[in-house]
């Protein structure tokens, strides 16, 4: 069983804003919507990691790390890793 950690990068002279989800099998970088909260940026990512890692059925809830750099994701019930990611 395995957490996604997400943490916010901010622009560089080159790349604007971005989100990371990591986790020990993984991760996947996302470029900042604007359109989006910091919560659903955050959640987007932890879900585009699981499902990249075929994590695809669940219930994961999510919660912010006691540091403030983001969001840590963990699967509720475990048949096998499911997918549904609940808002933050």
């Amino acid at each position: 069983m395995q957490a996604i950690t997400t943490k916010y990068i901010g622009p560089s002279n080159i790349k604007g804003s971005r989100v990371k989800a990591q986790c020990q099998a993984g991760s996947v970088t996302l470029g900042w919507d604007d359109s989006l909260n910091s919560d659903q940026n955050h959640t987007l990512a932890a879900q585009t990691l699981a499902r990249k890692l075929g994590w695809t059925y669940g219930t994961w809830h999510g919660g912010g790390l006691p540091n403030g750099d983001g969001c840590v994701f963990v699967c509720a019930d475990r048949p096998d890793m499911s997918f549904t990611l609940t808002a933050i």
